[in-house]
This record gives structure tokens, sequence and C-alpha cells, in this order.
């Protein structure tokens, strides 16, 4: 089974941080690090935030959560990096800006928030926590 979160570039592997999640957390899902575990965000303001990976040598797919407790796989994201994200209900647009919201998924960026990734394929309407194409970016405040 290859890898359904990391997408590129292909030239390299990513950074990888292994702990135990807090909570059944999906792949795709962004969650922090305190050392010790990783837990799930509701924003990118003041988190060094991670992606959650599935574990594909132990064929767990990107739609089987983790079970709290286990020890999960999160890539650190870099500019330009490209993953599959879990979102937000809503319409998308190629390009838009994303930002990191309710239950670890992106959402589309309002004034005020830290835009994280933009979307990165055909636009069109994602149901929640469906995985679409997203490029990370340095990160900024959307005026």
């Amino acid at each position: 089974m290859a890898n359904t979160i990391y997408r590129g570039p292909s030239t390299r592997q990513p950074l990888t941080v292994n702990l135990p999640v807090a909570g059944a957390y999906l792949p795709g899902t962004f969650v922090s690090s305190d050392l010790s575990e990783l837990t799930q965000i509701t924003s990118a303001a003041g988190n060094d935030y991670l992606i959650l990976s599935n574990v594909d040598f132990y064929t767990q797919t990107a739609t089987d959560a983790y079970t709290s407790g286990d020890t999960a796989v999160a890539y650190k994201p870099e500019p330009q990096m490209e993953v599959q994200a879990s979102m937000a209900a809503a319409t998308y647009a190629y390009g838009d800006e994303l930002t990191i919201a309710a239950s670890g998924r992106l959402a589309a960026a309002t004034s005020g928030d830290m835009v994280v990734a933009f979307f990165d394929q055909a636009g069109g309407a994602v149901t929640a926590g469906a995985l679409a194409d997203v490029r990370f970016c340095n990160t900024y405040i959307k005026a």
C-alpha cells in the first residue's frame, strides 16, 4: 500500500515525529507535540503543528483512526510539501488559503487567520473529513 497522506516532493522523505496519540485521531488531521504525546489542535496560531499520516507498513489506511495511546507517525510540514489533508465541509477553489480549524481539519482562512496551506486540486464541494490535496506555504496572517 502506498502512503496516502504524503504526496511530495518525491525526491526526499519528510521529517517525521513518532509519538503516542492522546485520542482516536484520523490520518490527515493536525496535531501538536509536547514531546511525550500528540494532541489534536483546532488552530494554527501558537502551535507547532504536525499532520498525522497513516502507518502504511502496518496496513493502516487513511480512513482508519489511531486508537488513543497508539504510536503515530506525523509529518513536520515544510513550504511546498504536498499532502492529503482532512477538510472542513465547504466549497473550495484551487488556490484557496487554508487554516487549521475544528477537529484538526483545514478550512478556508478568513481575515486574521494564520494561513498554513493552499487548496491544490480542482475546486468543488468537499464533505467534512474528506481528504484533499493541499500544498503547505510559509505561514502568514490573512489580511
